[in-house]
């Protein structure tokens, strides 16, 4: 039973295709455009019993609610062979026909193929040798060919995928395709010639809609094959021939003017002069004086090896431009369907005389309703969405010639209104002087310059610098007057509403609300799981094995450190503050509290403690109790504090404070707080002389340093900090949070900080029998001046009893000193001292380093069981993407806390591991707890 329930559970999950060109509203991500052919996979906890299907679209990332009539099935055994067809469209006409998707995954090895390469419609002979996936654990199927005849050398490896050996072939005559680029091959007697036998053609573009060297869309950057030649024969191009060659990422083409060895260079072979369709040349037709050609201007010169020269594709050659034109009235057209394709509607303002170079210019597909509506935050691929159907424009709108007036403007959004009626206003502000955009269909590209009014045009009109030259542009003048500066023909003046946006580049993105994001669908993949039941943390190996690795821990969102920092070092692996957890709530404390404790103990410390993850989402919810319960509006999305944050917590979960202080000096009560900030005397602590120690006493080897680092315990930090400020424990505690003294990043008071593995707080007690400093008999005098006193122990508390106070003051340089008698509970002791020391462990350390928390957490009882966790150490995707926590061990940060302060003192700065390092250099608080008496609380 149970097998049959696990081959179930890892049947694949189902895969769709989207059927029709849709736009979804997503309260989070806005308006989400899915394409025909979108690749879909159906998510699991998102299944619904209704006509609509949680998936995921793999193509973009997002996850959407689609009706299940919108989708068609994949077969299984067909998905792989979609999967890496990256066109959409290809992908759908790929699946409605499925016999031939069945045959192209039955084709055998060595079957003769066409493969699609270079330009569209390019076609080269090939044999199949491989039909898989590329690398272990990818279920995507693609066909390894090998090219044959003209394509040999075509190729971009001999078999091979990233170190995998697939086939065996000739080195660059391997390709690896998807299926919509592969085609059978098929003899036919009728015409003797090879027929595709396998998808429908694509259609063509119509023949004349675009003028020479205009609207051409960017060229395909695949490669361009380079022919062989052979330096004795005659040169390969001729005077007049189209050629090609790649330059800076595109293909730039032109005609030959010059082919030959260049004069006194010819053992340096073949050279190319070229008269280019763009300015983007630097050559004037000359070589070191000698003219070899004649060019009109240097932009539009290129000499080039022959080596980087290919004969022009006829897929790239352009309509020949317009000779010549000369102005002709047309008489006013009959009303017509936007959508027909009869209908010649014109874009560009152009003076009369360029009026018929134009006649080709197609008007751009309308927009959306909201026309610049935010993207998914992927680039989509480039749409094909039909445009809506208008009523016919009037008969204003049609192609027609005034004498001395600029040509006519082309149909769209309510053309008789005014600018501020059609929308001019509302695009005044999406688009701007600089706003990088497209015009026409083929686009044309490029960037505004201007923007304002001409006279006999009722709407705002834009000057645009094209990317590309335009046979009927201008250099930024209209009708004599100049509204910009730019290259000749590359000036272009349209109306701003027939202007979009780039659709190359993203279009701006509205800022996502992270806070509202954390608690959507899109954190759904990376959830965790609640738990009711009390779990007590795991210690020592099993610990370690279970929170070691990535997405351990708690994950981090949004400035979230400072939190994940300190309840992992709280919770993960001590549960001497459980009691927080259980503290009993009064109706009159509100709902908040009740709530933030439910939510800390099964969302948070218990699934962490049980499954070794916690979601971003749980702790969000935690943040927001917490401002809501504070006039502080910052917990959600703003950088705090560990002590902001635990102080916070505690008071809204309505629990006793951890500490209890009491200022001995002023006699005053007990003062109550969570968390004590040490505060050093003013002279920084400077390590003494040490003895020399035998390396074999040390478990690290030490230096002599010429500098030596200043360093302090926390031991020390906490003696001296209490002596100064005349303050002792109240009552012992069972977990004492200290925060380290810090300056900010440029200054610190101390170079490294040792956290002590223990701390002795029996001599910071109040009215608690201690011992005796010299003879260990109950003392009953304390002197705060004795503390530096190089004679007696020095930087050790001193008391004493009444024999030995009254000795040790007796001496001319202690007789200035003012003991204070130490309070017992009860009165005089005269009963025997067992000598019991109250002592704390370090069961944590949160460090600190520009703005970013961590933390250091002891899961065992070894010295060398730390584990150190990150809540933000890696990242999935950019702005909208998501944190991946760590959790690794750090066994060598143990023998540096196994160190005295001389000790580290001594080490050289540069020798300390990173992990040390940030222990040592960079702690912010260090936790330490009694076990024995957390069972009190």
């Amino acid at each position: 039973m149970s097998g049959a329930q696990d081959h179930k559970r890892r049947q694949p999950p189902k895969m769709y295709l989207v059927v029709s060109n849709l736009k979804i509203q997503d309260q989070l991500e806005g308006t989400i455009r899915l394409l025909r052919g979108n690749l879909c996979q159906e998510q699991e906890g998102g299944r619904s019993r209704g006509d609509q299907l949680w998936v995921k679209v793999l193509d973009y990332g997002c996850m959407v609610k689609i009706d299940k009539q919108l989708l068609i099935e994949v077969p299984t055994d067909l998905t792989g062979l979609l999967e890496p067809v990256s066109d959409p469209e290809s992908r759908l006409n790929l699946l409605i026909n499925p016999k031939q998707l069945y045959r192209l995954a039955a084709l055998p090895l060595g079957t003769p193929l066409y493969v699609q390469m270079g330009q569209p419609g390019e076609l080269a002979e090939a044999e199949l040798r491989y039909r898989g996936p590329l690398t272990r654990g990818s279920t995507a199927v693609l066909f390894g060919v090998q090219l044959k005849d003209s394509a040999v050398g075509r190729g971009n490896s001999n078999g091979s995928y990233k170190g995998h050996q697939l086939f065996t072939c000739p080195e660059a005559s391997a390709l690896f395709l998807p299926a919509n680029q592969i085609k059978l091959r098929r003899w036919s007697r009728a015409n003797d010639d090879h027929h595709i036998n396998a998808l429908p053609p694509q259609p063509q573009p119509p023949i004349g809609n675009i003028i020479a060297r205009t609207a051409e869309s960017s060229p395909s950057l695949a490669p361009v094959p380079v022919l062989a030649r052979n330096p004795s024969s005659p040169p390969p191009f001729q005077v007049g021939h189209r050629v090609c060659f790649p330059l800076e990422d595109t293909v730039h083409g032109g005609e030959v003017r010059f082919c030959g060895a260049l004069p006194g260079r010819t053992s340096t072979g073949v050279f190319v002069g070229i008269l280019l369709d763009n300015a983007v040349g630097n050559w004037d037709g000359s070589y070191k004086g000698e003219k070899l050609c004649s060019i009109s201007s240097s932009l539009y010169g290129c000499l080039l090896p022959i080596s980087k020269v290919s004969p022009e594709p006829r897929s790239r050659r352009h309509t020949p431009p317009l000779q010549n034109p000369k102005p002709v009235l047309k008489p006013t057209l009959p009303p017509a369907p936007v959508s027909s394709p009869a209908s010649t509607p014109k874009i560009a303002l152009m003076p009369p005389q360029l009026l018929s170079a134009k006649l080709a210019l197609k008007p751009p597909p309308l927009p959306s309703p909201k026309p610049f509506m935010k993207p998914h935050p992927l680039p989509p691929t480039p749409p094909t969405i039909k445009p809506q159907t208008l009523p016919s424009p009037t008969a204003t709108d049609q192609p027609q010639l005034l004498n001395g007036s600029p040509g006519p403007l082309s149909p769209g959004r309510g053309d008789g209104l005014d600018a501020e009626e059609n929308g001019d206003a509302g695009l005044e502000v999406e688009l701007e002087v600089g706003s990088m955009v497209e015009v026409n269909d083929p686009p044309l590209f490029g960037v505004i310059r201007w923007i304002g009014r001409i006279i006999g045009v009722s709407q705002l009109v834009s000057g645009i610098e094209l990317d590309q030259e335009l046979t009927a542009g201008t250099d930024g003048s209209y009708l004599g007057e100049r509204h910009f500066r730019c290259p000749a023909n590359k000036g272009l003046f349209v109306k701003l509403r027939n202007c979009r946006r780039d659709s190359r580049f993203p279009a701006p993105e509205t800022p996502v609300n992270q806070v509202e994001r954390c608690n959507s669908i899109a954190f759904a993949e990376w959830g965790s799981e609640r738990v009711e039941e009390h779990t007590p943390p795991v210690q020592g190996d099993e610990a370690r094995d279970m929170y070691q690795g990535w997405k351990r821990g708690i994950q981090g969102h949004l400035n979230s450190c400072y939190l994940d920092a300190s309840l992992f070092s709280l919770f993960s692996c001590c549960s001497s503050v459980d009691w927080v957890l259980l503290w009993p709530s009064n109706p009159s404390d509100g709902p908040h509290c009740s709530q933030a404790q439910d939510l800390l103990r099964c969302e948070i410390v218990n699934p962490l403690r049980r499954f070794g993850y916690v979601c971003a989402s749980k702790t969000m919810a935690l943040r927001r109790l917490l401002e809501a319960e504070s006039s502080d509006t910052g917990f959600t999305n703003q950088e705090k504090d560990p002590e902001e944050f635990l102080n916070k917590l505690f008071q809204l979960l309505r629990v006793e404070p951890l500490l209890k202080i009491r200022s001995v000096t002023q006699n005053q009560q007990p003062q109550e707080c969570h968390l004590y900030q040490l505060f050093p005397p003013s002279v920084p602590l400077s390590p003494s002389s040490p003895v020399p120690l035998s390396p074999s006493l040390c478990p690290i080897p030490l230096s002599s340093p010429a500098v030596l680092m200043r360093v302090a315990s926390v031991q020390t930090l906490l003696e001296t900090s209490f002596l100064h400020a005349g303050l002792k424990f109240a009552e012992a505690p069972s977990c004492l949070p200290l925060l380290m003294p810090r300056f900010g990043k440029d200054f610190k008071m101390f170079d490294a900080i040792l956290p002590s593995l223990t701390i002795d707080i029996t001599d910071l007690l109040d009215d608690t029998l201690r011992q005796c400093s010299i003879c260990q008999a109950v003392a009953e005098w304390e002197c705060l001046e004795c503390y530096d006193d190089l004679d007696i122990t020095p930087g050790r508390l001193k008391q004493y009893c009444h024999t030995c106070n009254t000795q040790v003051h007796i001496h001319k340089k202690r007789q200035s000193h003012s003991p204070c008698q130490v309070g017992v509970a009860g009165g005089p002791w005269t009963g025997p001292l067992h000598g019991t020391r109250q002592r704390l462990s370090l069961f944590a350390v949160t460090c600190i380093e520009t703005s970013h928390y961590v933390s250091f957490v002891k899961h065992g009882p070894r010295p060398n069981d730390w584990l150190f966790f990150d809540s933000m150490a890696d990242r999935e995707g950019g702005e909208n993407g998501f944190n991946i926590p760590q959790v690794r061990a750090c066994p060598e940060v143990g023998r540096y806390l196994s160190l005295s302060a001389e000790e580290l003192g001594r080490l050289d700065p540069a020798s300390l591991r990173e992990s040390a390092r940030r222990l040592l250099c960079d702690s912010y608080m260090c936790l330490y707890h009694s076990p024995e008496l957390s069972l009190y609380k």
